[in-house]
């Protein structure tokens, strides 16, 4: 049986739930968001990506309504939201401290926002009890906040996120509290979480691993600008830019001239005294025009003679670093840039076919890389 995929944003057909229309943001002189324009669709797990300073939690705050765009709208289910206060909108933001109350207990803590809406008791009851259950807390609900884990805490702070059963869901930096390990499981945690309620969440993020697991799509920012916005497999194997294919994991960045070379194939010069490289792309370039070819670390084959293959290369091993999983080599080549090429562990113990100051060639095929002229 064939699942059906979920991807509104290729259906011309559907509304978004969020709209930033041109939205500029600026603080005194400092223009935090440029010219934004951006849609999200309902039941997406939405992540905004981008290093310190980026303008992703300005536009979070955006949302919540704690800050006004300065000029250009944001839309919420087709209402403009600029001038609703934050308690009036169907939006709810869960912070990275988690902000519970330490006096209370885990039951009360998820209940606190429901009896401040005078809802009736025993709604409250069953809403409660409905929110420990999807965050497997029922244990727990007599406890105080320092009575449980970090992971927990972050589980009551989403509970009580949702209890509300607002449209909108904002995640700002969620698990940037927890260790990696707990933070790979809770990131499941959360998407599983996600598809049961069918929330809308948008999560702001510097972690790539977070996002790229997570997100349904992500938006990777710079300097309050959107670069790239798509699904982490388009943002990982199509980056639209030098600039994202480095900010998303390990990429190898050659940049040259390219040569049209026949049948969407171009000839990519990139140091003298080294043969072109052959790089496809549905992209045309034009004779002698600036291109960047990014290949991820994956992508290039090492070994000990020279392979038969359209772009090889020869260099030397100039560091190892050994990740359980994968080995990463740093590769010297003869014109002073350093290629990485990643090789699986598969046998749990193996001698290293290659080791430092050892020559050996690199290859990979022309599809292997992106040609970028950004």
């Amino acid at each position: 049986m064939q699942t059906e995929v979920f991807a509104p944003w290729d259906d011309p057909d559907q509304k978004p739930l969020i709209r930033f229309k041109s939205v500029k943001k600026q603080f005194g002189d400092f223009t935090a968001i440029q010219d934004l324009s951006l849609d999200i669709f309902e039941k997406e797990f939405f992540a905004l990506l981008g290093p310190s300073g980026c303008g992703k939690t300005t536009m979070m705050r955006m949302l919540a309504g704690f800050e006004t765009p300065t000029s250009g709208s944001i839309e919420l289910a087709g209402q403009d939201i600029g001038s609703v206060p934050p308690n009036k909108r169907s939006v709810n933001m869960m912070f990275q401290s988690y902000a519970l109350f330490p006096h209370l207990s885990i039951w009360e803590n998820i209940a606190f926002g429901l009896k401040r809406s005078k809802m009736p008791k025993g709604e409250i009851e069953a809403r409660v009890e409905e929110m420990l259950r999807l965050t497997r807390l029922e244990k727990f609900k007599a406890r105080k906040p320092h009575q449980i884990s970090g992971g927990q805490r972050q589980r009551v702070a989403l509970a009580r996120s949702l209890a509300k059963a607002p449209k909108l869901l904002l995640l700002d930096e969620p698990l940037a509290a927890l260790d990696k390990k707990l933070r790979q499981d809770t990131q499941f945690e959360l998407m599983d979480i996600q598809e049961k309620t069918g929330t809308t969440f948008v999560i702001v993020t510097h972690d790539q691993e977070e996002a790229m697991t997570v997100a349904s799509r992500v938006a990777v920012m710079d300097e309050g600008r959107l670069m790239q916005v798509s699904t982490p497999a388009t943002i990982y194997e199509a980056p639209n830019s030098v600039y994202v294919a480095d900010f998303i994991g390990e990429v190898n960045i050659l940049s040259g001239h390219a040569k049209p070379a026949g049948d969407g194939l171009y000839a990519v010069t990139w140091a003298d005294g080294q043969p072109p490289v052959i790089a496809a792309s549905n992209t045309p370039y034009s004779d002698g025009q600036q291109v960047h070819l990014a290949i991820r670390p994956e992508k290039v084959a090492i070994s000990e003679a020279k392979p038969d293959a359209e772009n090889a290369v020869e260099g030397k091993v100039l560091d190892i670093a050994y990740l359980g999983n994968l080995s990463t080599y740093h590769i010297a080549l003869a014109g002073g840039q350093i290629i990485k090429a990643q090789t699986a562990n598969t046998q749990r113990i193996s001698r290293r076919s290659f080791t430092w100051e050892d020559t050996v060639w690199l290859s990979w095929t022309p599809t292997a890389g992106v040609l970028l002229d950004q």
